[in-house]
Protein backbone atom coordinates (compact mmCIF):
# COMPACT_ATOMS: atom_id res chain seq x y z
CA UNK A 1 0.00 0.00 0.00
CA UNK A 2 1.26 3.60 -0.70
CA UNK A 3 1.42 5.84 2.11
CA UNK A 4 -0.54 8.70 1.87
CA UNK A 5 1.23 11.46 -0.28
CA UNK A 6 0.42 14.42 2.60
CA UNK A 7 2.30 12.88 4.89
CA UNK A 8 5.47 13.28 3.03
CA UNK A 9 4.70 16.68 0.88
CA UNK A 10 5.17 19.32 1.30
CA UNK A 11 8.51 18.90 2.60
CA UNK A 12 9.32 18.70 6.20
CA UNK A 13 10.42 21.64 7.57
CA UNK A 14 13.49 22.64 9.61
CA UNK A 15 15.38 19.72 7.34
CA UNK A 16 17.03 19.13 3.87
CA UNK A 17 15.72 16.76 1.36
CA UNK A 18 17.07 16.28 -1.63
CA UNK A 19 15.63 15.12 -5.54
CA UNK A 20 17.25 14.02 -8.55
CA UNK A 21 15.65 13.39 -11.68
CA UNK A 22 14.79 15.33 -15.27
CA UNK A 23 12.17 17.16 -13.20
CA UNK A 24 14.42 18.03 -10.11
CA UNK A 25 14.02 21.57 -10.92
CA UNK A 26 10.34 21.63 -11.98
CA UNK A 27 10.36 19.64 -8.18
CA UNK A 28 12.27 22.75 -6.53
CA UNK A 29 9.72 25.04 -8.05
CA UNK A 30 6.80 23.50 -6.46
CA UNK A 31 8.14 23.79 -3.33
CA UNK A 32 8.60 26.85 -3.72
CA UNK A 33 5.45 28.02 -4.57
CA UNK A 34 4.36 26.90 -1.12
CA UNK A 35 7.24 28.53 0.61
CA UNK A 36 6.33 31.72 2.69
CA UNK A 37 8.80 34.60 1.25
CA UNK A 38 11.96 35.06 -0.68
CA UNK A 39 13.42 31.78 -1.96
CA UNK A 40 17.08 31.18 -2.12
CA UNK A 41 18.38 29.22 -5.11
CA UNK A 42 22.23 28.25 -5.19
CA UNK A 43 23.89 27.52 -7.82
CA UNK A 44 27.67 27.20 -9.42
CA UNK A 45 27.95 30.20 -11.88
CA UNK A 46 29.83 27.85 -14.70
CA UNK A 47 26.77 26.17 -15.26
CA UNK A 48 25.56 25.95 -19.02
CA UNK A 49 22.14 26.24 -18.41
CA UNK A 50 20.45 29.61 -17.29
CA UNK A 51 17.77 29.78 -14.70
CA UNK A 52 15.26 32.32 -15.39
CA UNK A 53 13.04 33.98 -12.69
CA UNK A 54 9.93 34.45 -15.22
CA UNK A 55 10.35 30.67 -16.48
CA UNK A 56 9.33 30.11 -12.58
CA UNK A 57 6.00 32.44 -12.78
CA UNK A 58 3.69 29.24 -13.09
CA UNK A 59 4.87 28.21 -9.96
CA UNK A 60 5.55 31.42 -7.79
CA UNK A 61 5.88 34.75 -7.90
CA UNK A 62 9.05 35.84 -9.31
CA UNK A 63 10.47 38.42 -7.16
CA UNK A 64 10.40 36.10 -4.18
CA UNK A 65 13.49 34.35 -5.99
CA UNK A 66 17.15 35.59 -4.73
CA UNK A 67 19.80 33.94 -7.11
CA UNK A 68 23.31 33.44 -5.77
CA UNK A 69 25.55 32.40 -8.21
CA UNK A 70 28.56 30.82 -6.49
CA UNK A 71 32.53 29.86 -7.73
CA UNK A 72 32.20 26.41 -6.92
CA UNK A 73 30.14 23.46 -4.93
CA UNK A 74 32.18 24.73 -1.72
CA UNK A 75 31.09 28.07 -1.42
CA UNK A 76 27.36 27.20 -2.39
CA UNK A 77 27.65 24.62 0.89
CA UNK A 78 28.45 27.51 2.64
CA UNK A 79 26.45 30.01 1.66
CA UNK A 80 23.35 27.49 1.99
CA UNK A 81 24.59 26.54 5.79
CA UNK A 82 24.31 30.40 7.15
CA UNK A 83 21.02 31.13 4.86
CA UNK A 84 19.59 27.87 6.56
CA UNK A 85 21.35 28.81 10.37
CA UNK A 86 19.77 32.05 9.62
CA UNK A 87 16.47 31.56 8.97
CA UNK A 88 15.77 34.64 7.08
CA UNK A 89 14.27 32.42 3.81
CA UNK A 90 11.91 29.27 4.13
CA UNK A 91 13.83 27.76 1.27
CA UNK A 92 17.18 27.18 0.51
CA UNK A 93 17.70 25.67 -2.79
CA UNK A 94 21.13 23.83 -3.66
CA UNK A 95 22.41 22.42 -7.04
CA UNK A 96 24.39 19.87 -6.44
CA UNK A 97 27.53 19.02 -8.91
CA UNK A 98 29.76 16.49 -6.66
CA UNK A 99 28.94 13.96 -3.66
CA UNK A 100 28.06 15.45 -0.62
CA UNK A 101 29.88 14.11 2.60
CA UNK A 102 28.56 13.01 5.85
CA UNK A 103 29.57 15.73 7.63
CA UNK A 104 28.89 18.67 5.03
CA UNK A 105 25.38 17.06 5.25
CA UNK A 106 25.18 16.74 9.16
CA UNK A 107 26.17 20.55 8.72
CA UNK A 108 23.33 21.60 6.40
CA UNK A 109 21.34 19.32 8.75
CA UNK A 110 22.24 21.19 11.71
CA UNK A 111 21.64 24.98 10.09
CA UNK A 112 18.40 24.44 9.03
CA UNK A 113 17.32 22.89 12.40
CA UNK A 114 18.87 26.09 13.81
CA UNK A 115 16.93 28.33 11.47
CA UNK A 116 13.92 26.42 10.68
CA UNK A 117 14.57 26.61 7.15
CA UNK A 118 14.15 23.69 4.51
CA UNK A 119 16.72 23.01 1.85
CA UNK A 120 16.28 21.22 -0.98
CA UNK A 121 19.72 20.29 -2.58
CA UNK A 122 18.87 19.49 -6.64
CA UNK A 123 21.47 16.03 -7.25
CA UNK A 124 22.28 13.72 -10.06
CA UNK A 125 20.74 10.56 -10.42
CA UNK A 126 23.08 8.06 -8.03
CA UNK A 127 24.73 11.02 -5.86
CA UNK A 128 23.06 11.55 -2.33
CA UNK A 129 24.16 12.40 1.01
CA UNK A 130 23.22 9.96 4.15
CA UNK A 131 22.34 12.73 5.97
CA UNK A 132 19.49 13.65 3.85
CA UNK A 133 15.97 13.91 5.33
CA UNK A 134 14.17 12.33 2.28
CA UNK A 135 15.39 12.10 -1.25
CA UNK A 136 12.90 12.22 -4.20
CA UNK A 137 13.02 11.14 -7.76
CA UNK A 138 10.88 13.33 -10.02
CA UNK A 139 10.65 12.76 -13.83
CA UNK A 140 7.72 13.44 -16.37
CA UNK A 141 5.03 11.10 -17.46
CA UNK A 142 3.84 10.72 -21.20
CA UNK A 143 0.28 11.30 -20.77
CA UNK A 144 -1.62 10.67 -24.33
CA UNK A 145 -4.92 12.14 -23.08
CA UNK A 146 -3.42 15.17 -21.67
CA UNK A 147 -5.18 18.19 -22.51
CA UNK A 148 -3.36 21.17 -25.04
CA UNK A 149 -1.91 23.59 -22.84
CA UNK A 150 -2.37 21.07 -19.69
CA UNK A 151 0.97 20.59 -17.47
CA UNK A 152 2.93 17.74 -17.56
CA UNK A 153 1.67 14.97 -15.63
CA UNK A 154 4.89 13.92 -13.17
CA UNK A 155 6.08 11.28 -11.22
CA UNK A 156 7.32 11.79 -7.78
CA UNK A 157 8.99 9.10 -6.61
CA UNK A 158 9.71 8.54 -2.56
CA UNK A 159 13.03 7.04 -2.35
CA UNK A 160 14.61 7.65 0.75
CA UNK A 161 12.97 8.61 4.13
CA UNK A 162 14.15 9.29 7.16
CA UNK A 163 10.63 9.43 8.89
CA UNK A 164 8.46 6.96 6.78
CA UNK A 165 7.62 5.10 4.14
CA UNK A 166 8.83 4.62 0.34
CA UNK A 167 6.17 5.41 -2.02
CA UNK A 168 5.13 6.83 -5.58
CA UNK A 169 2.79 9.05 -6.81
CA UNK A 170 1.48 10.98 -10.10
CA UNK A 171 0.93 14.86 -9.75
CA UNK A 172 0.26 17.23 -12.34
CA UNK A 173 0.41 20.76 -11.52
CA UNK A 174 -2.28 23.23 -11.75
CA UNK A 175 -0.92 26.39 -12.92
CA UNK A 176 -4.11 28.69 -12.51
CA UNK A 177 -4.80 27.83 -8.84
CA UNK A 178 -0.64 27.44 -8.54
CA UNK A 179 -1.38 24.09 -6.79
CA UNK A 180 -0.09 20.38 -6.97
CA UNK A 181 -2.61 17.99 -7.53
CA UNK A 182 -2.46 14.27 -7.26
CA UNK A 183 -3.78 12.14 -10.15
CA UNK A 184 -4.38 8.20 -10.35
CA UNK A 185 -1.82 6.48 -12.41
CA UNK A 186 -2.33 6.14 -16.17
CA UNK A 187 -2.59 2.76 -18.08
CA UNK A 188 -0.13 0.88 -19.36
Amino acid sequence: MTPDFTSSFPLRAARVHEVCGPSAASFAAVCASTAQGTVLWIREHWRPEGLNPLGLSPFFDPAKLLIAQVKDQTEGLAVAEEALRDGSVPLVVLEISQPIGLIQGRRLQLSAKTGKSTGLCLIPDGMGSNAAESRWRAAPLFDPFSAAGDSTLQRYELIKNKSGTLGSWHVRWDTASRRLHLVSATGE
